[in-house]
């Protein structure tokens, strides 16, 4: 996990929905980022599994009442698939060590996604807001 990796170069697509903190919400996330990757002529996996574990985790760890998260995807000129999902609740980051190849009842996500993208990482803010990103070399 990276923490200190910023935002991508001018992208050459950009797609970014905010959406409702809920099952619903996660799973509408996977439904439009699969949507948005086939218009833009992409391969669907394993960016939908990378989708669908970040937005559960905002869902289920990044909930605040009231408030959603936002899903981000955007295409570098590198060929870099970027999904990047932002929930309200900064205080609680995923560190490395959360990450076992032991987890408990919860915790497969991130091991997903860690197994599935070329790199992941988390940035805070805006506060009091986090944003759990993930990258995707598209060419490999």
């Amino acid at each position: 996990m990276n923490r200190g990796t910023a935002a991508p170069r001018t992208p050459l697509h950009q797609f970014t929905v905010p959406l409702s903190a809920t099952r619903r919400g996660a799973r509408l996330a996977r439904l439009l980022a699969t949507e948005q990757l086939e218009s833009w002529g992409l391969p669907l996996d394993p960016a939908r599994l990378v989708v669908a574990e970040l937005a559960t985790n905002a869902v289920v760890h990044g909930r605040v009442p009231g408030r959603g998260f936002r899903l981000t995807l955007a295409v570098t000129a590198h060929g870099v698939l970027r999904v990047e999902v932002t929930d309200p609740r900064g205080e609680s980051v995923p560190v490395t060590g959360d990450v076992s190849p032991e987890p408990a009842e919860s915790g497969y996500g991130l091991l997903l996604v860690e197994d599935s993208a070329d790199r992941w990482g988390v940035l805070p803010g805006p506060f009091p807001c986090k944003t759990v990103w993930a990258e995707l070399e598209l060419g490999r």
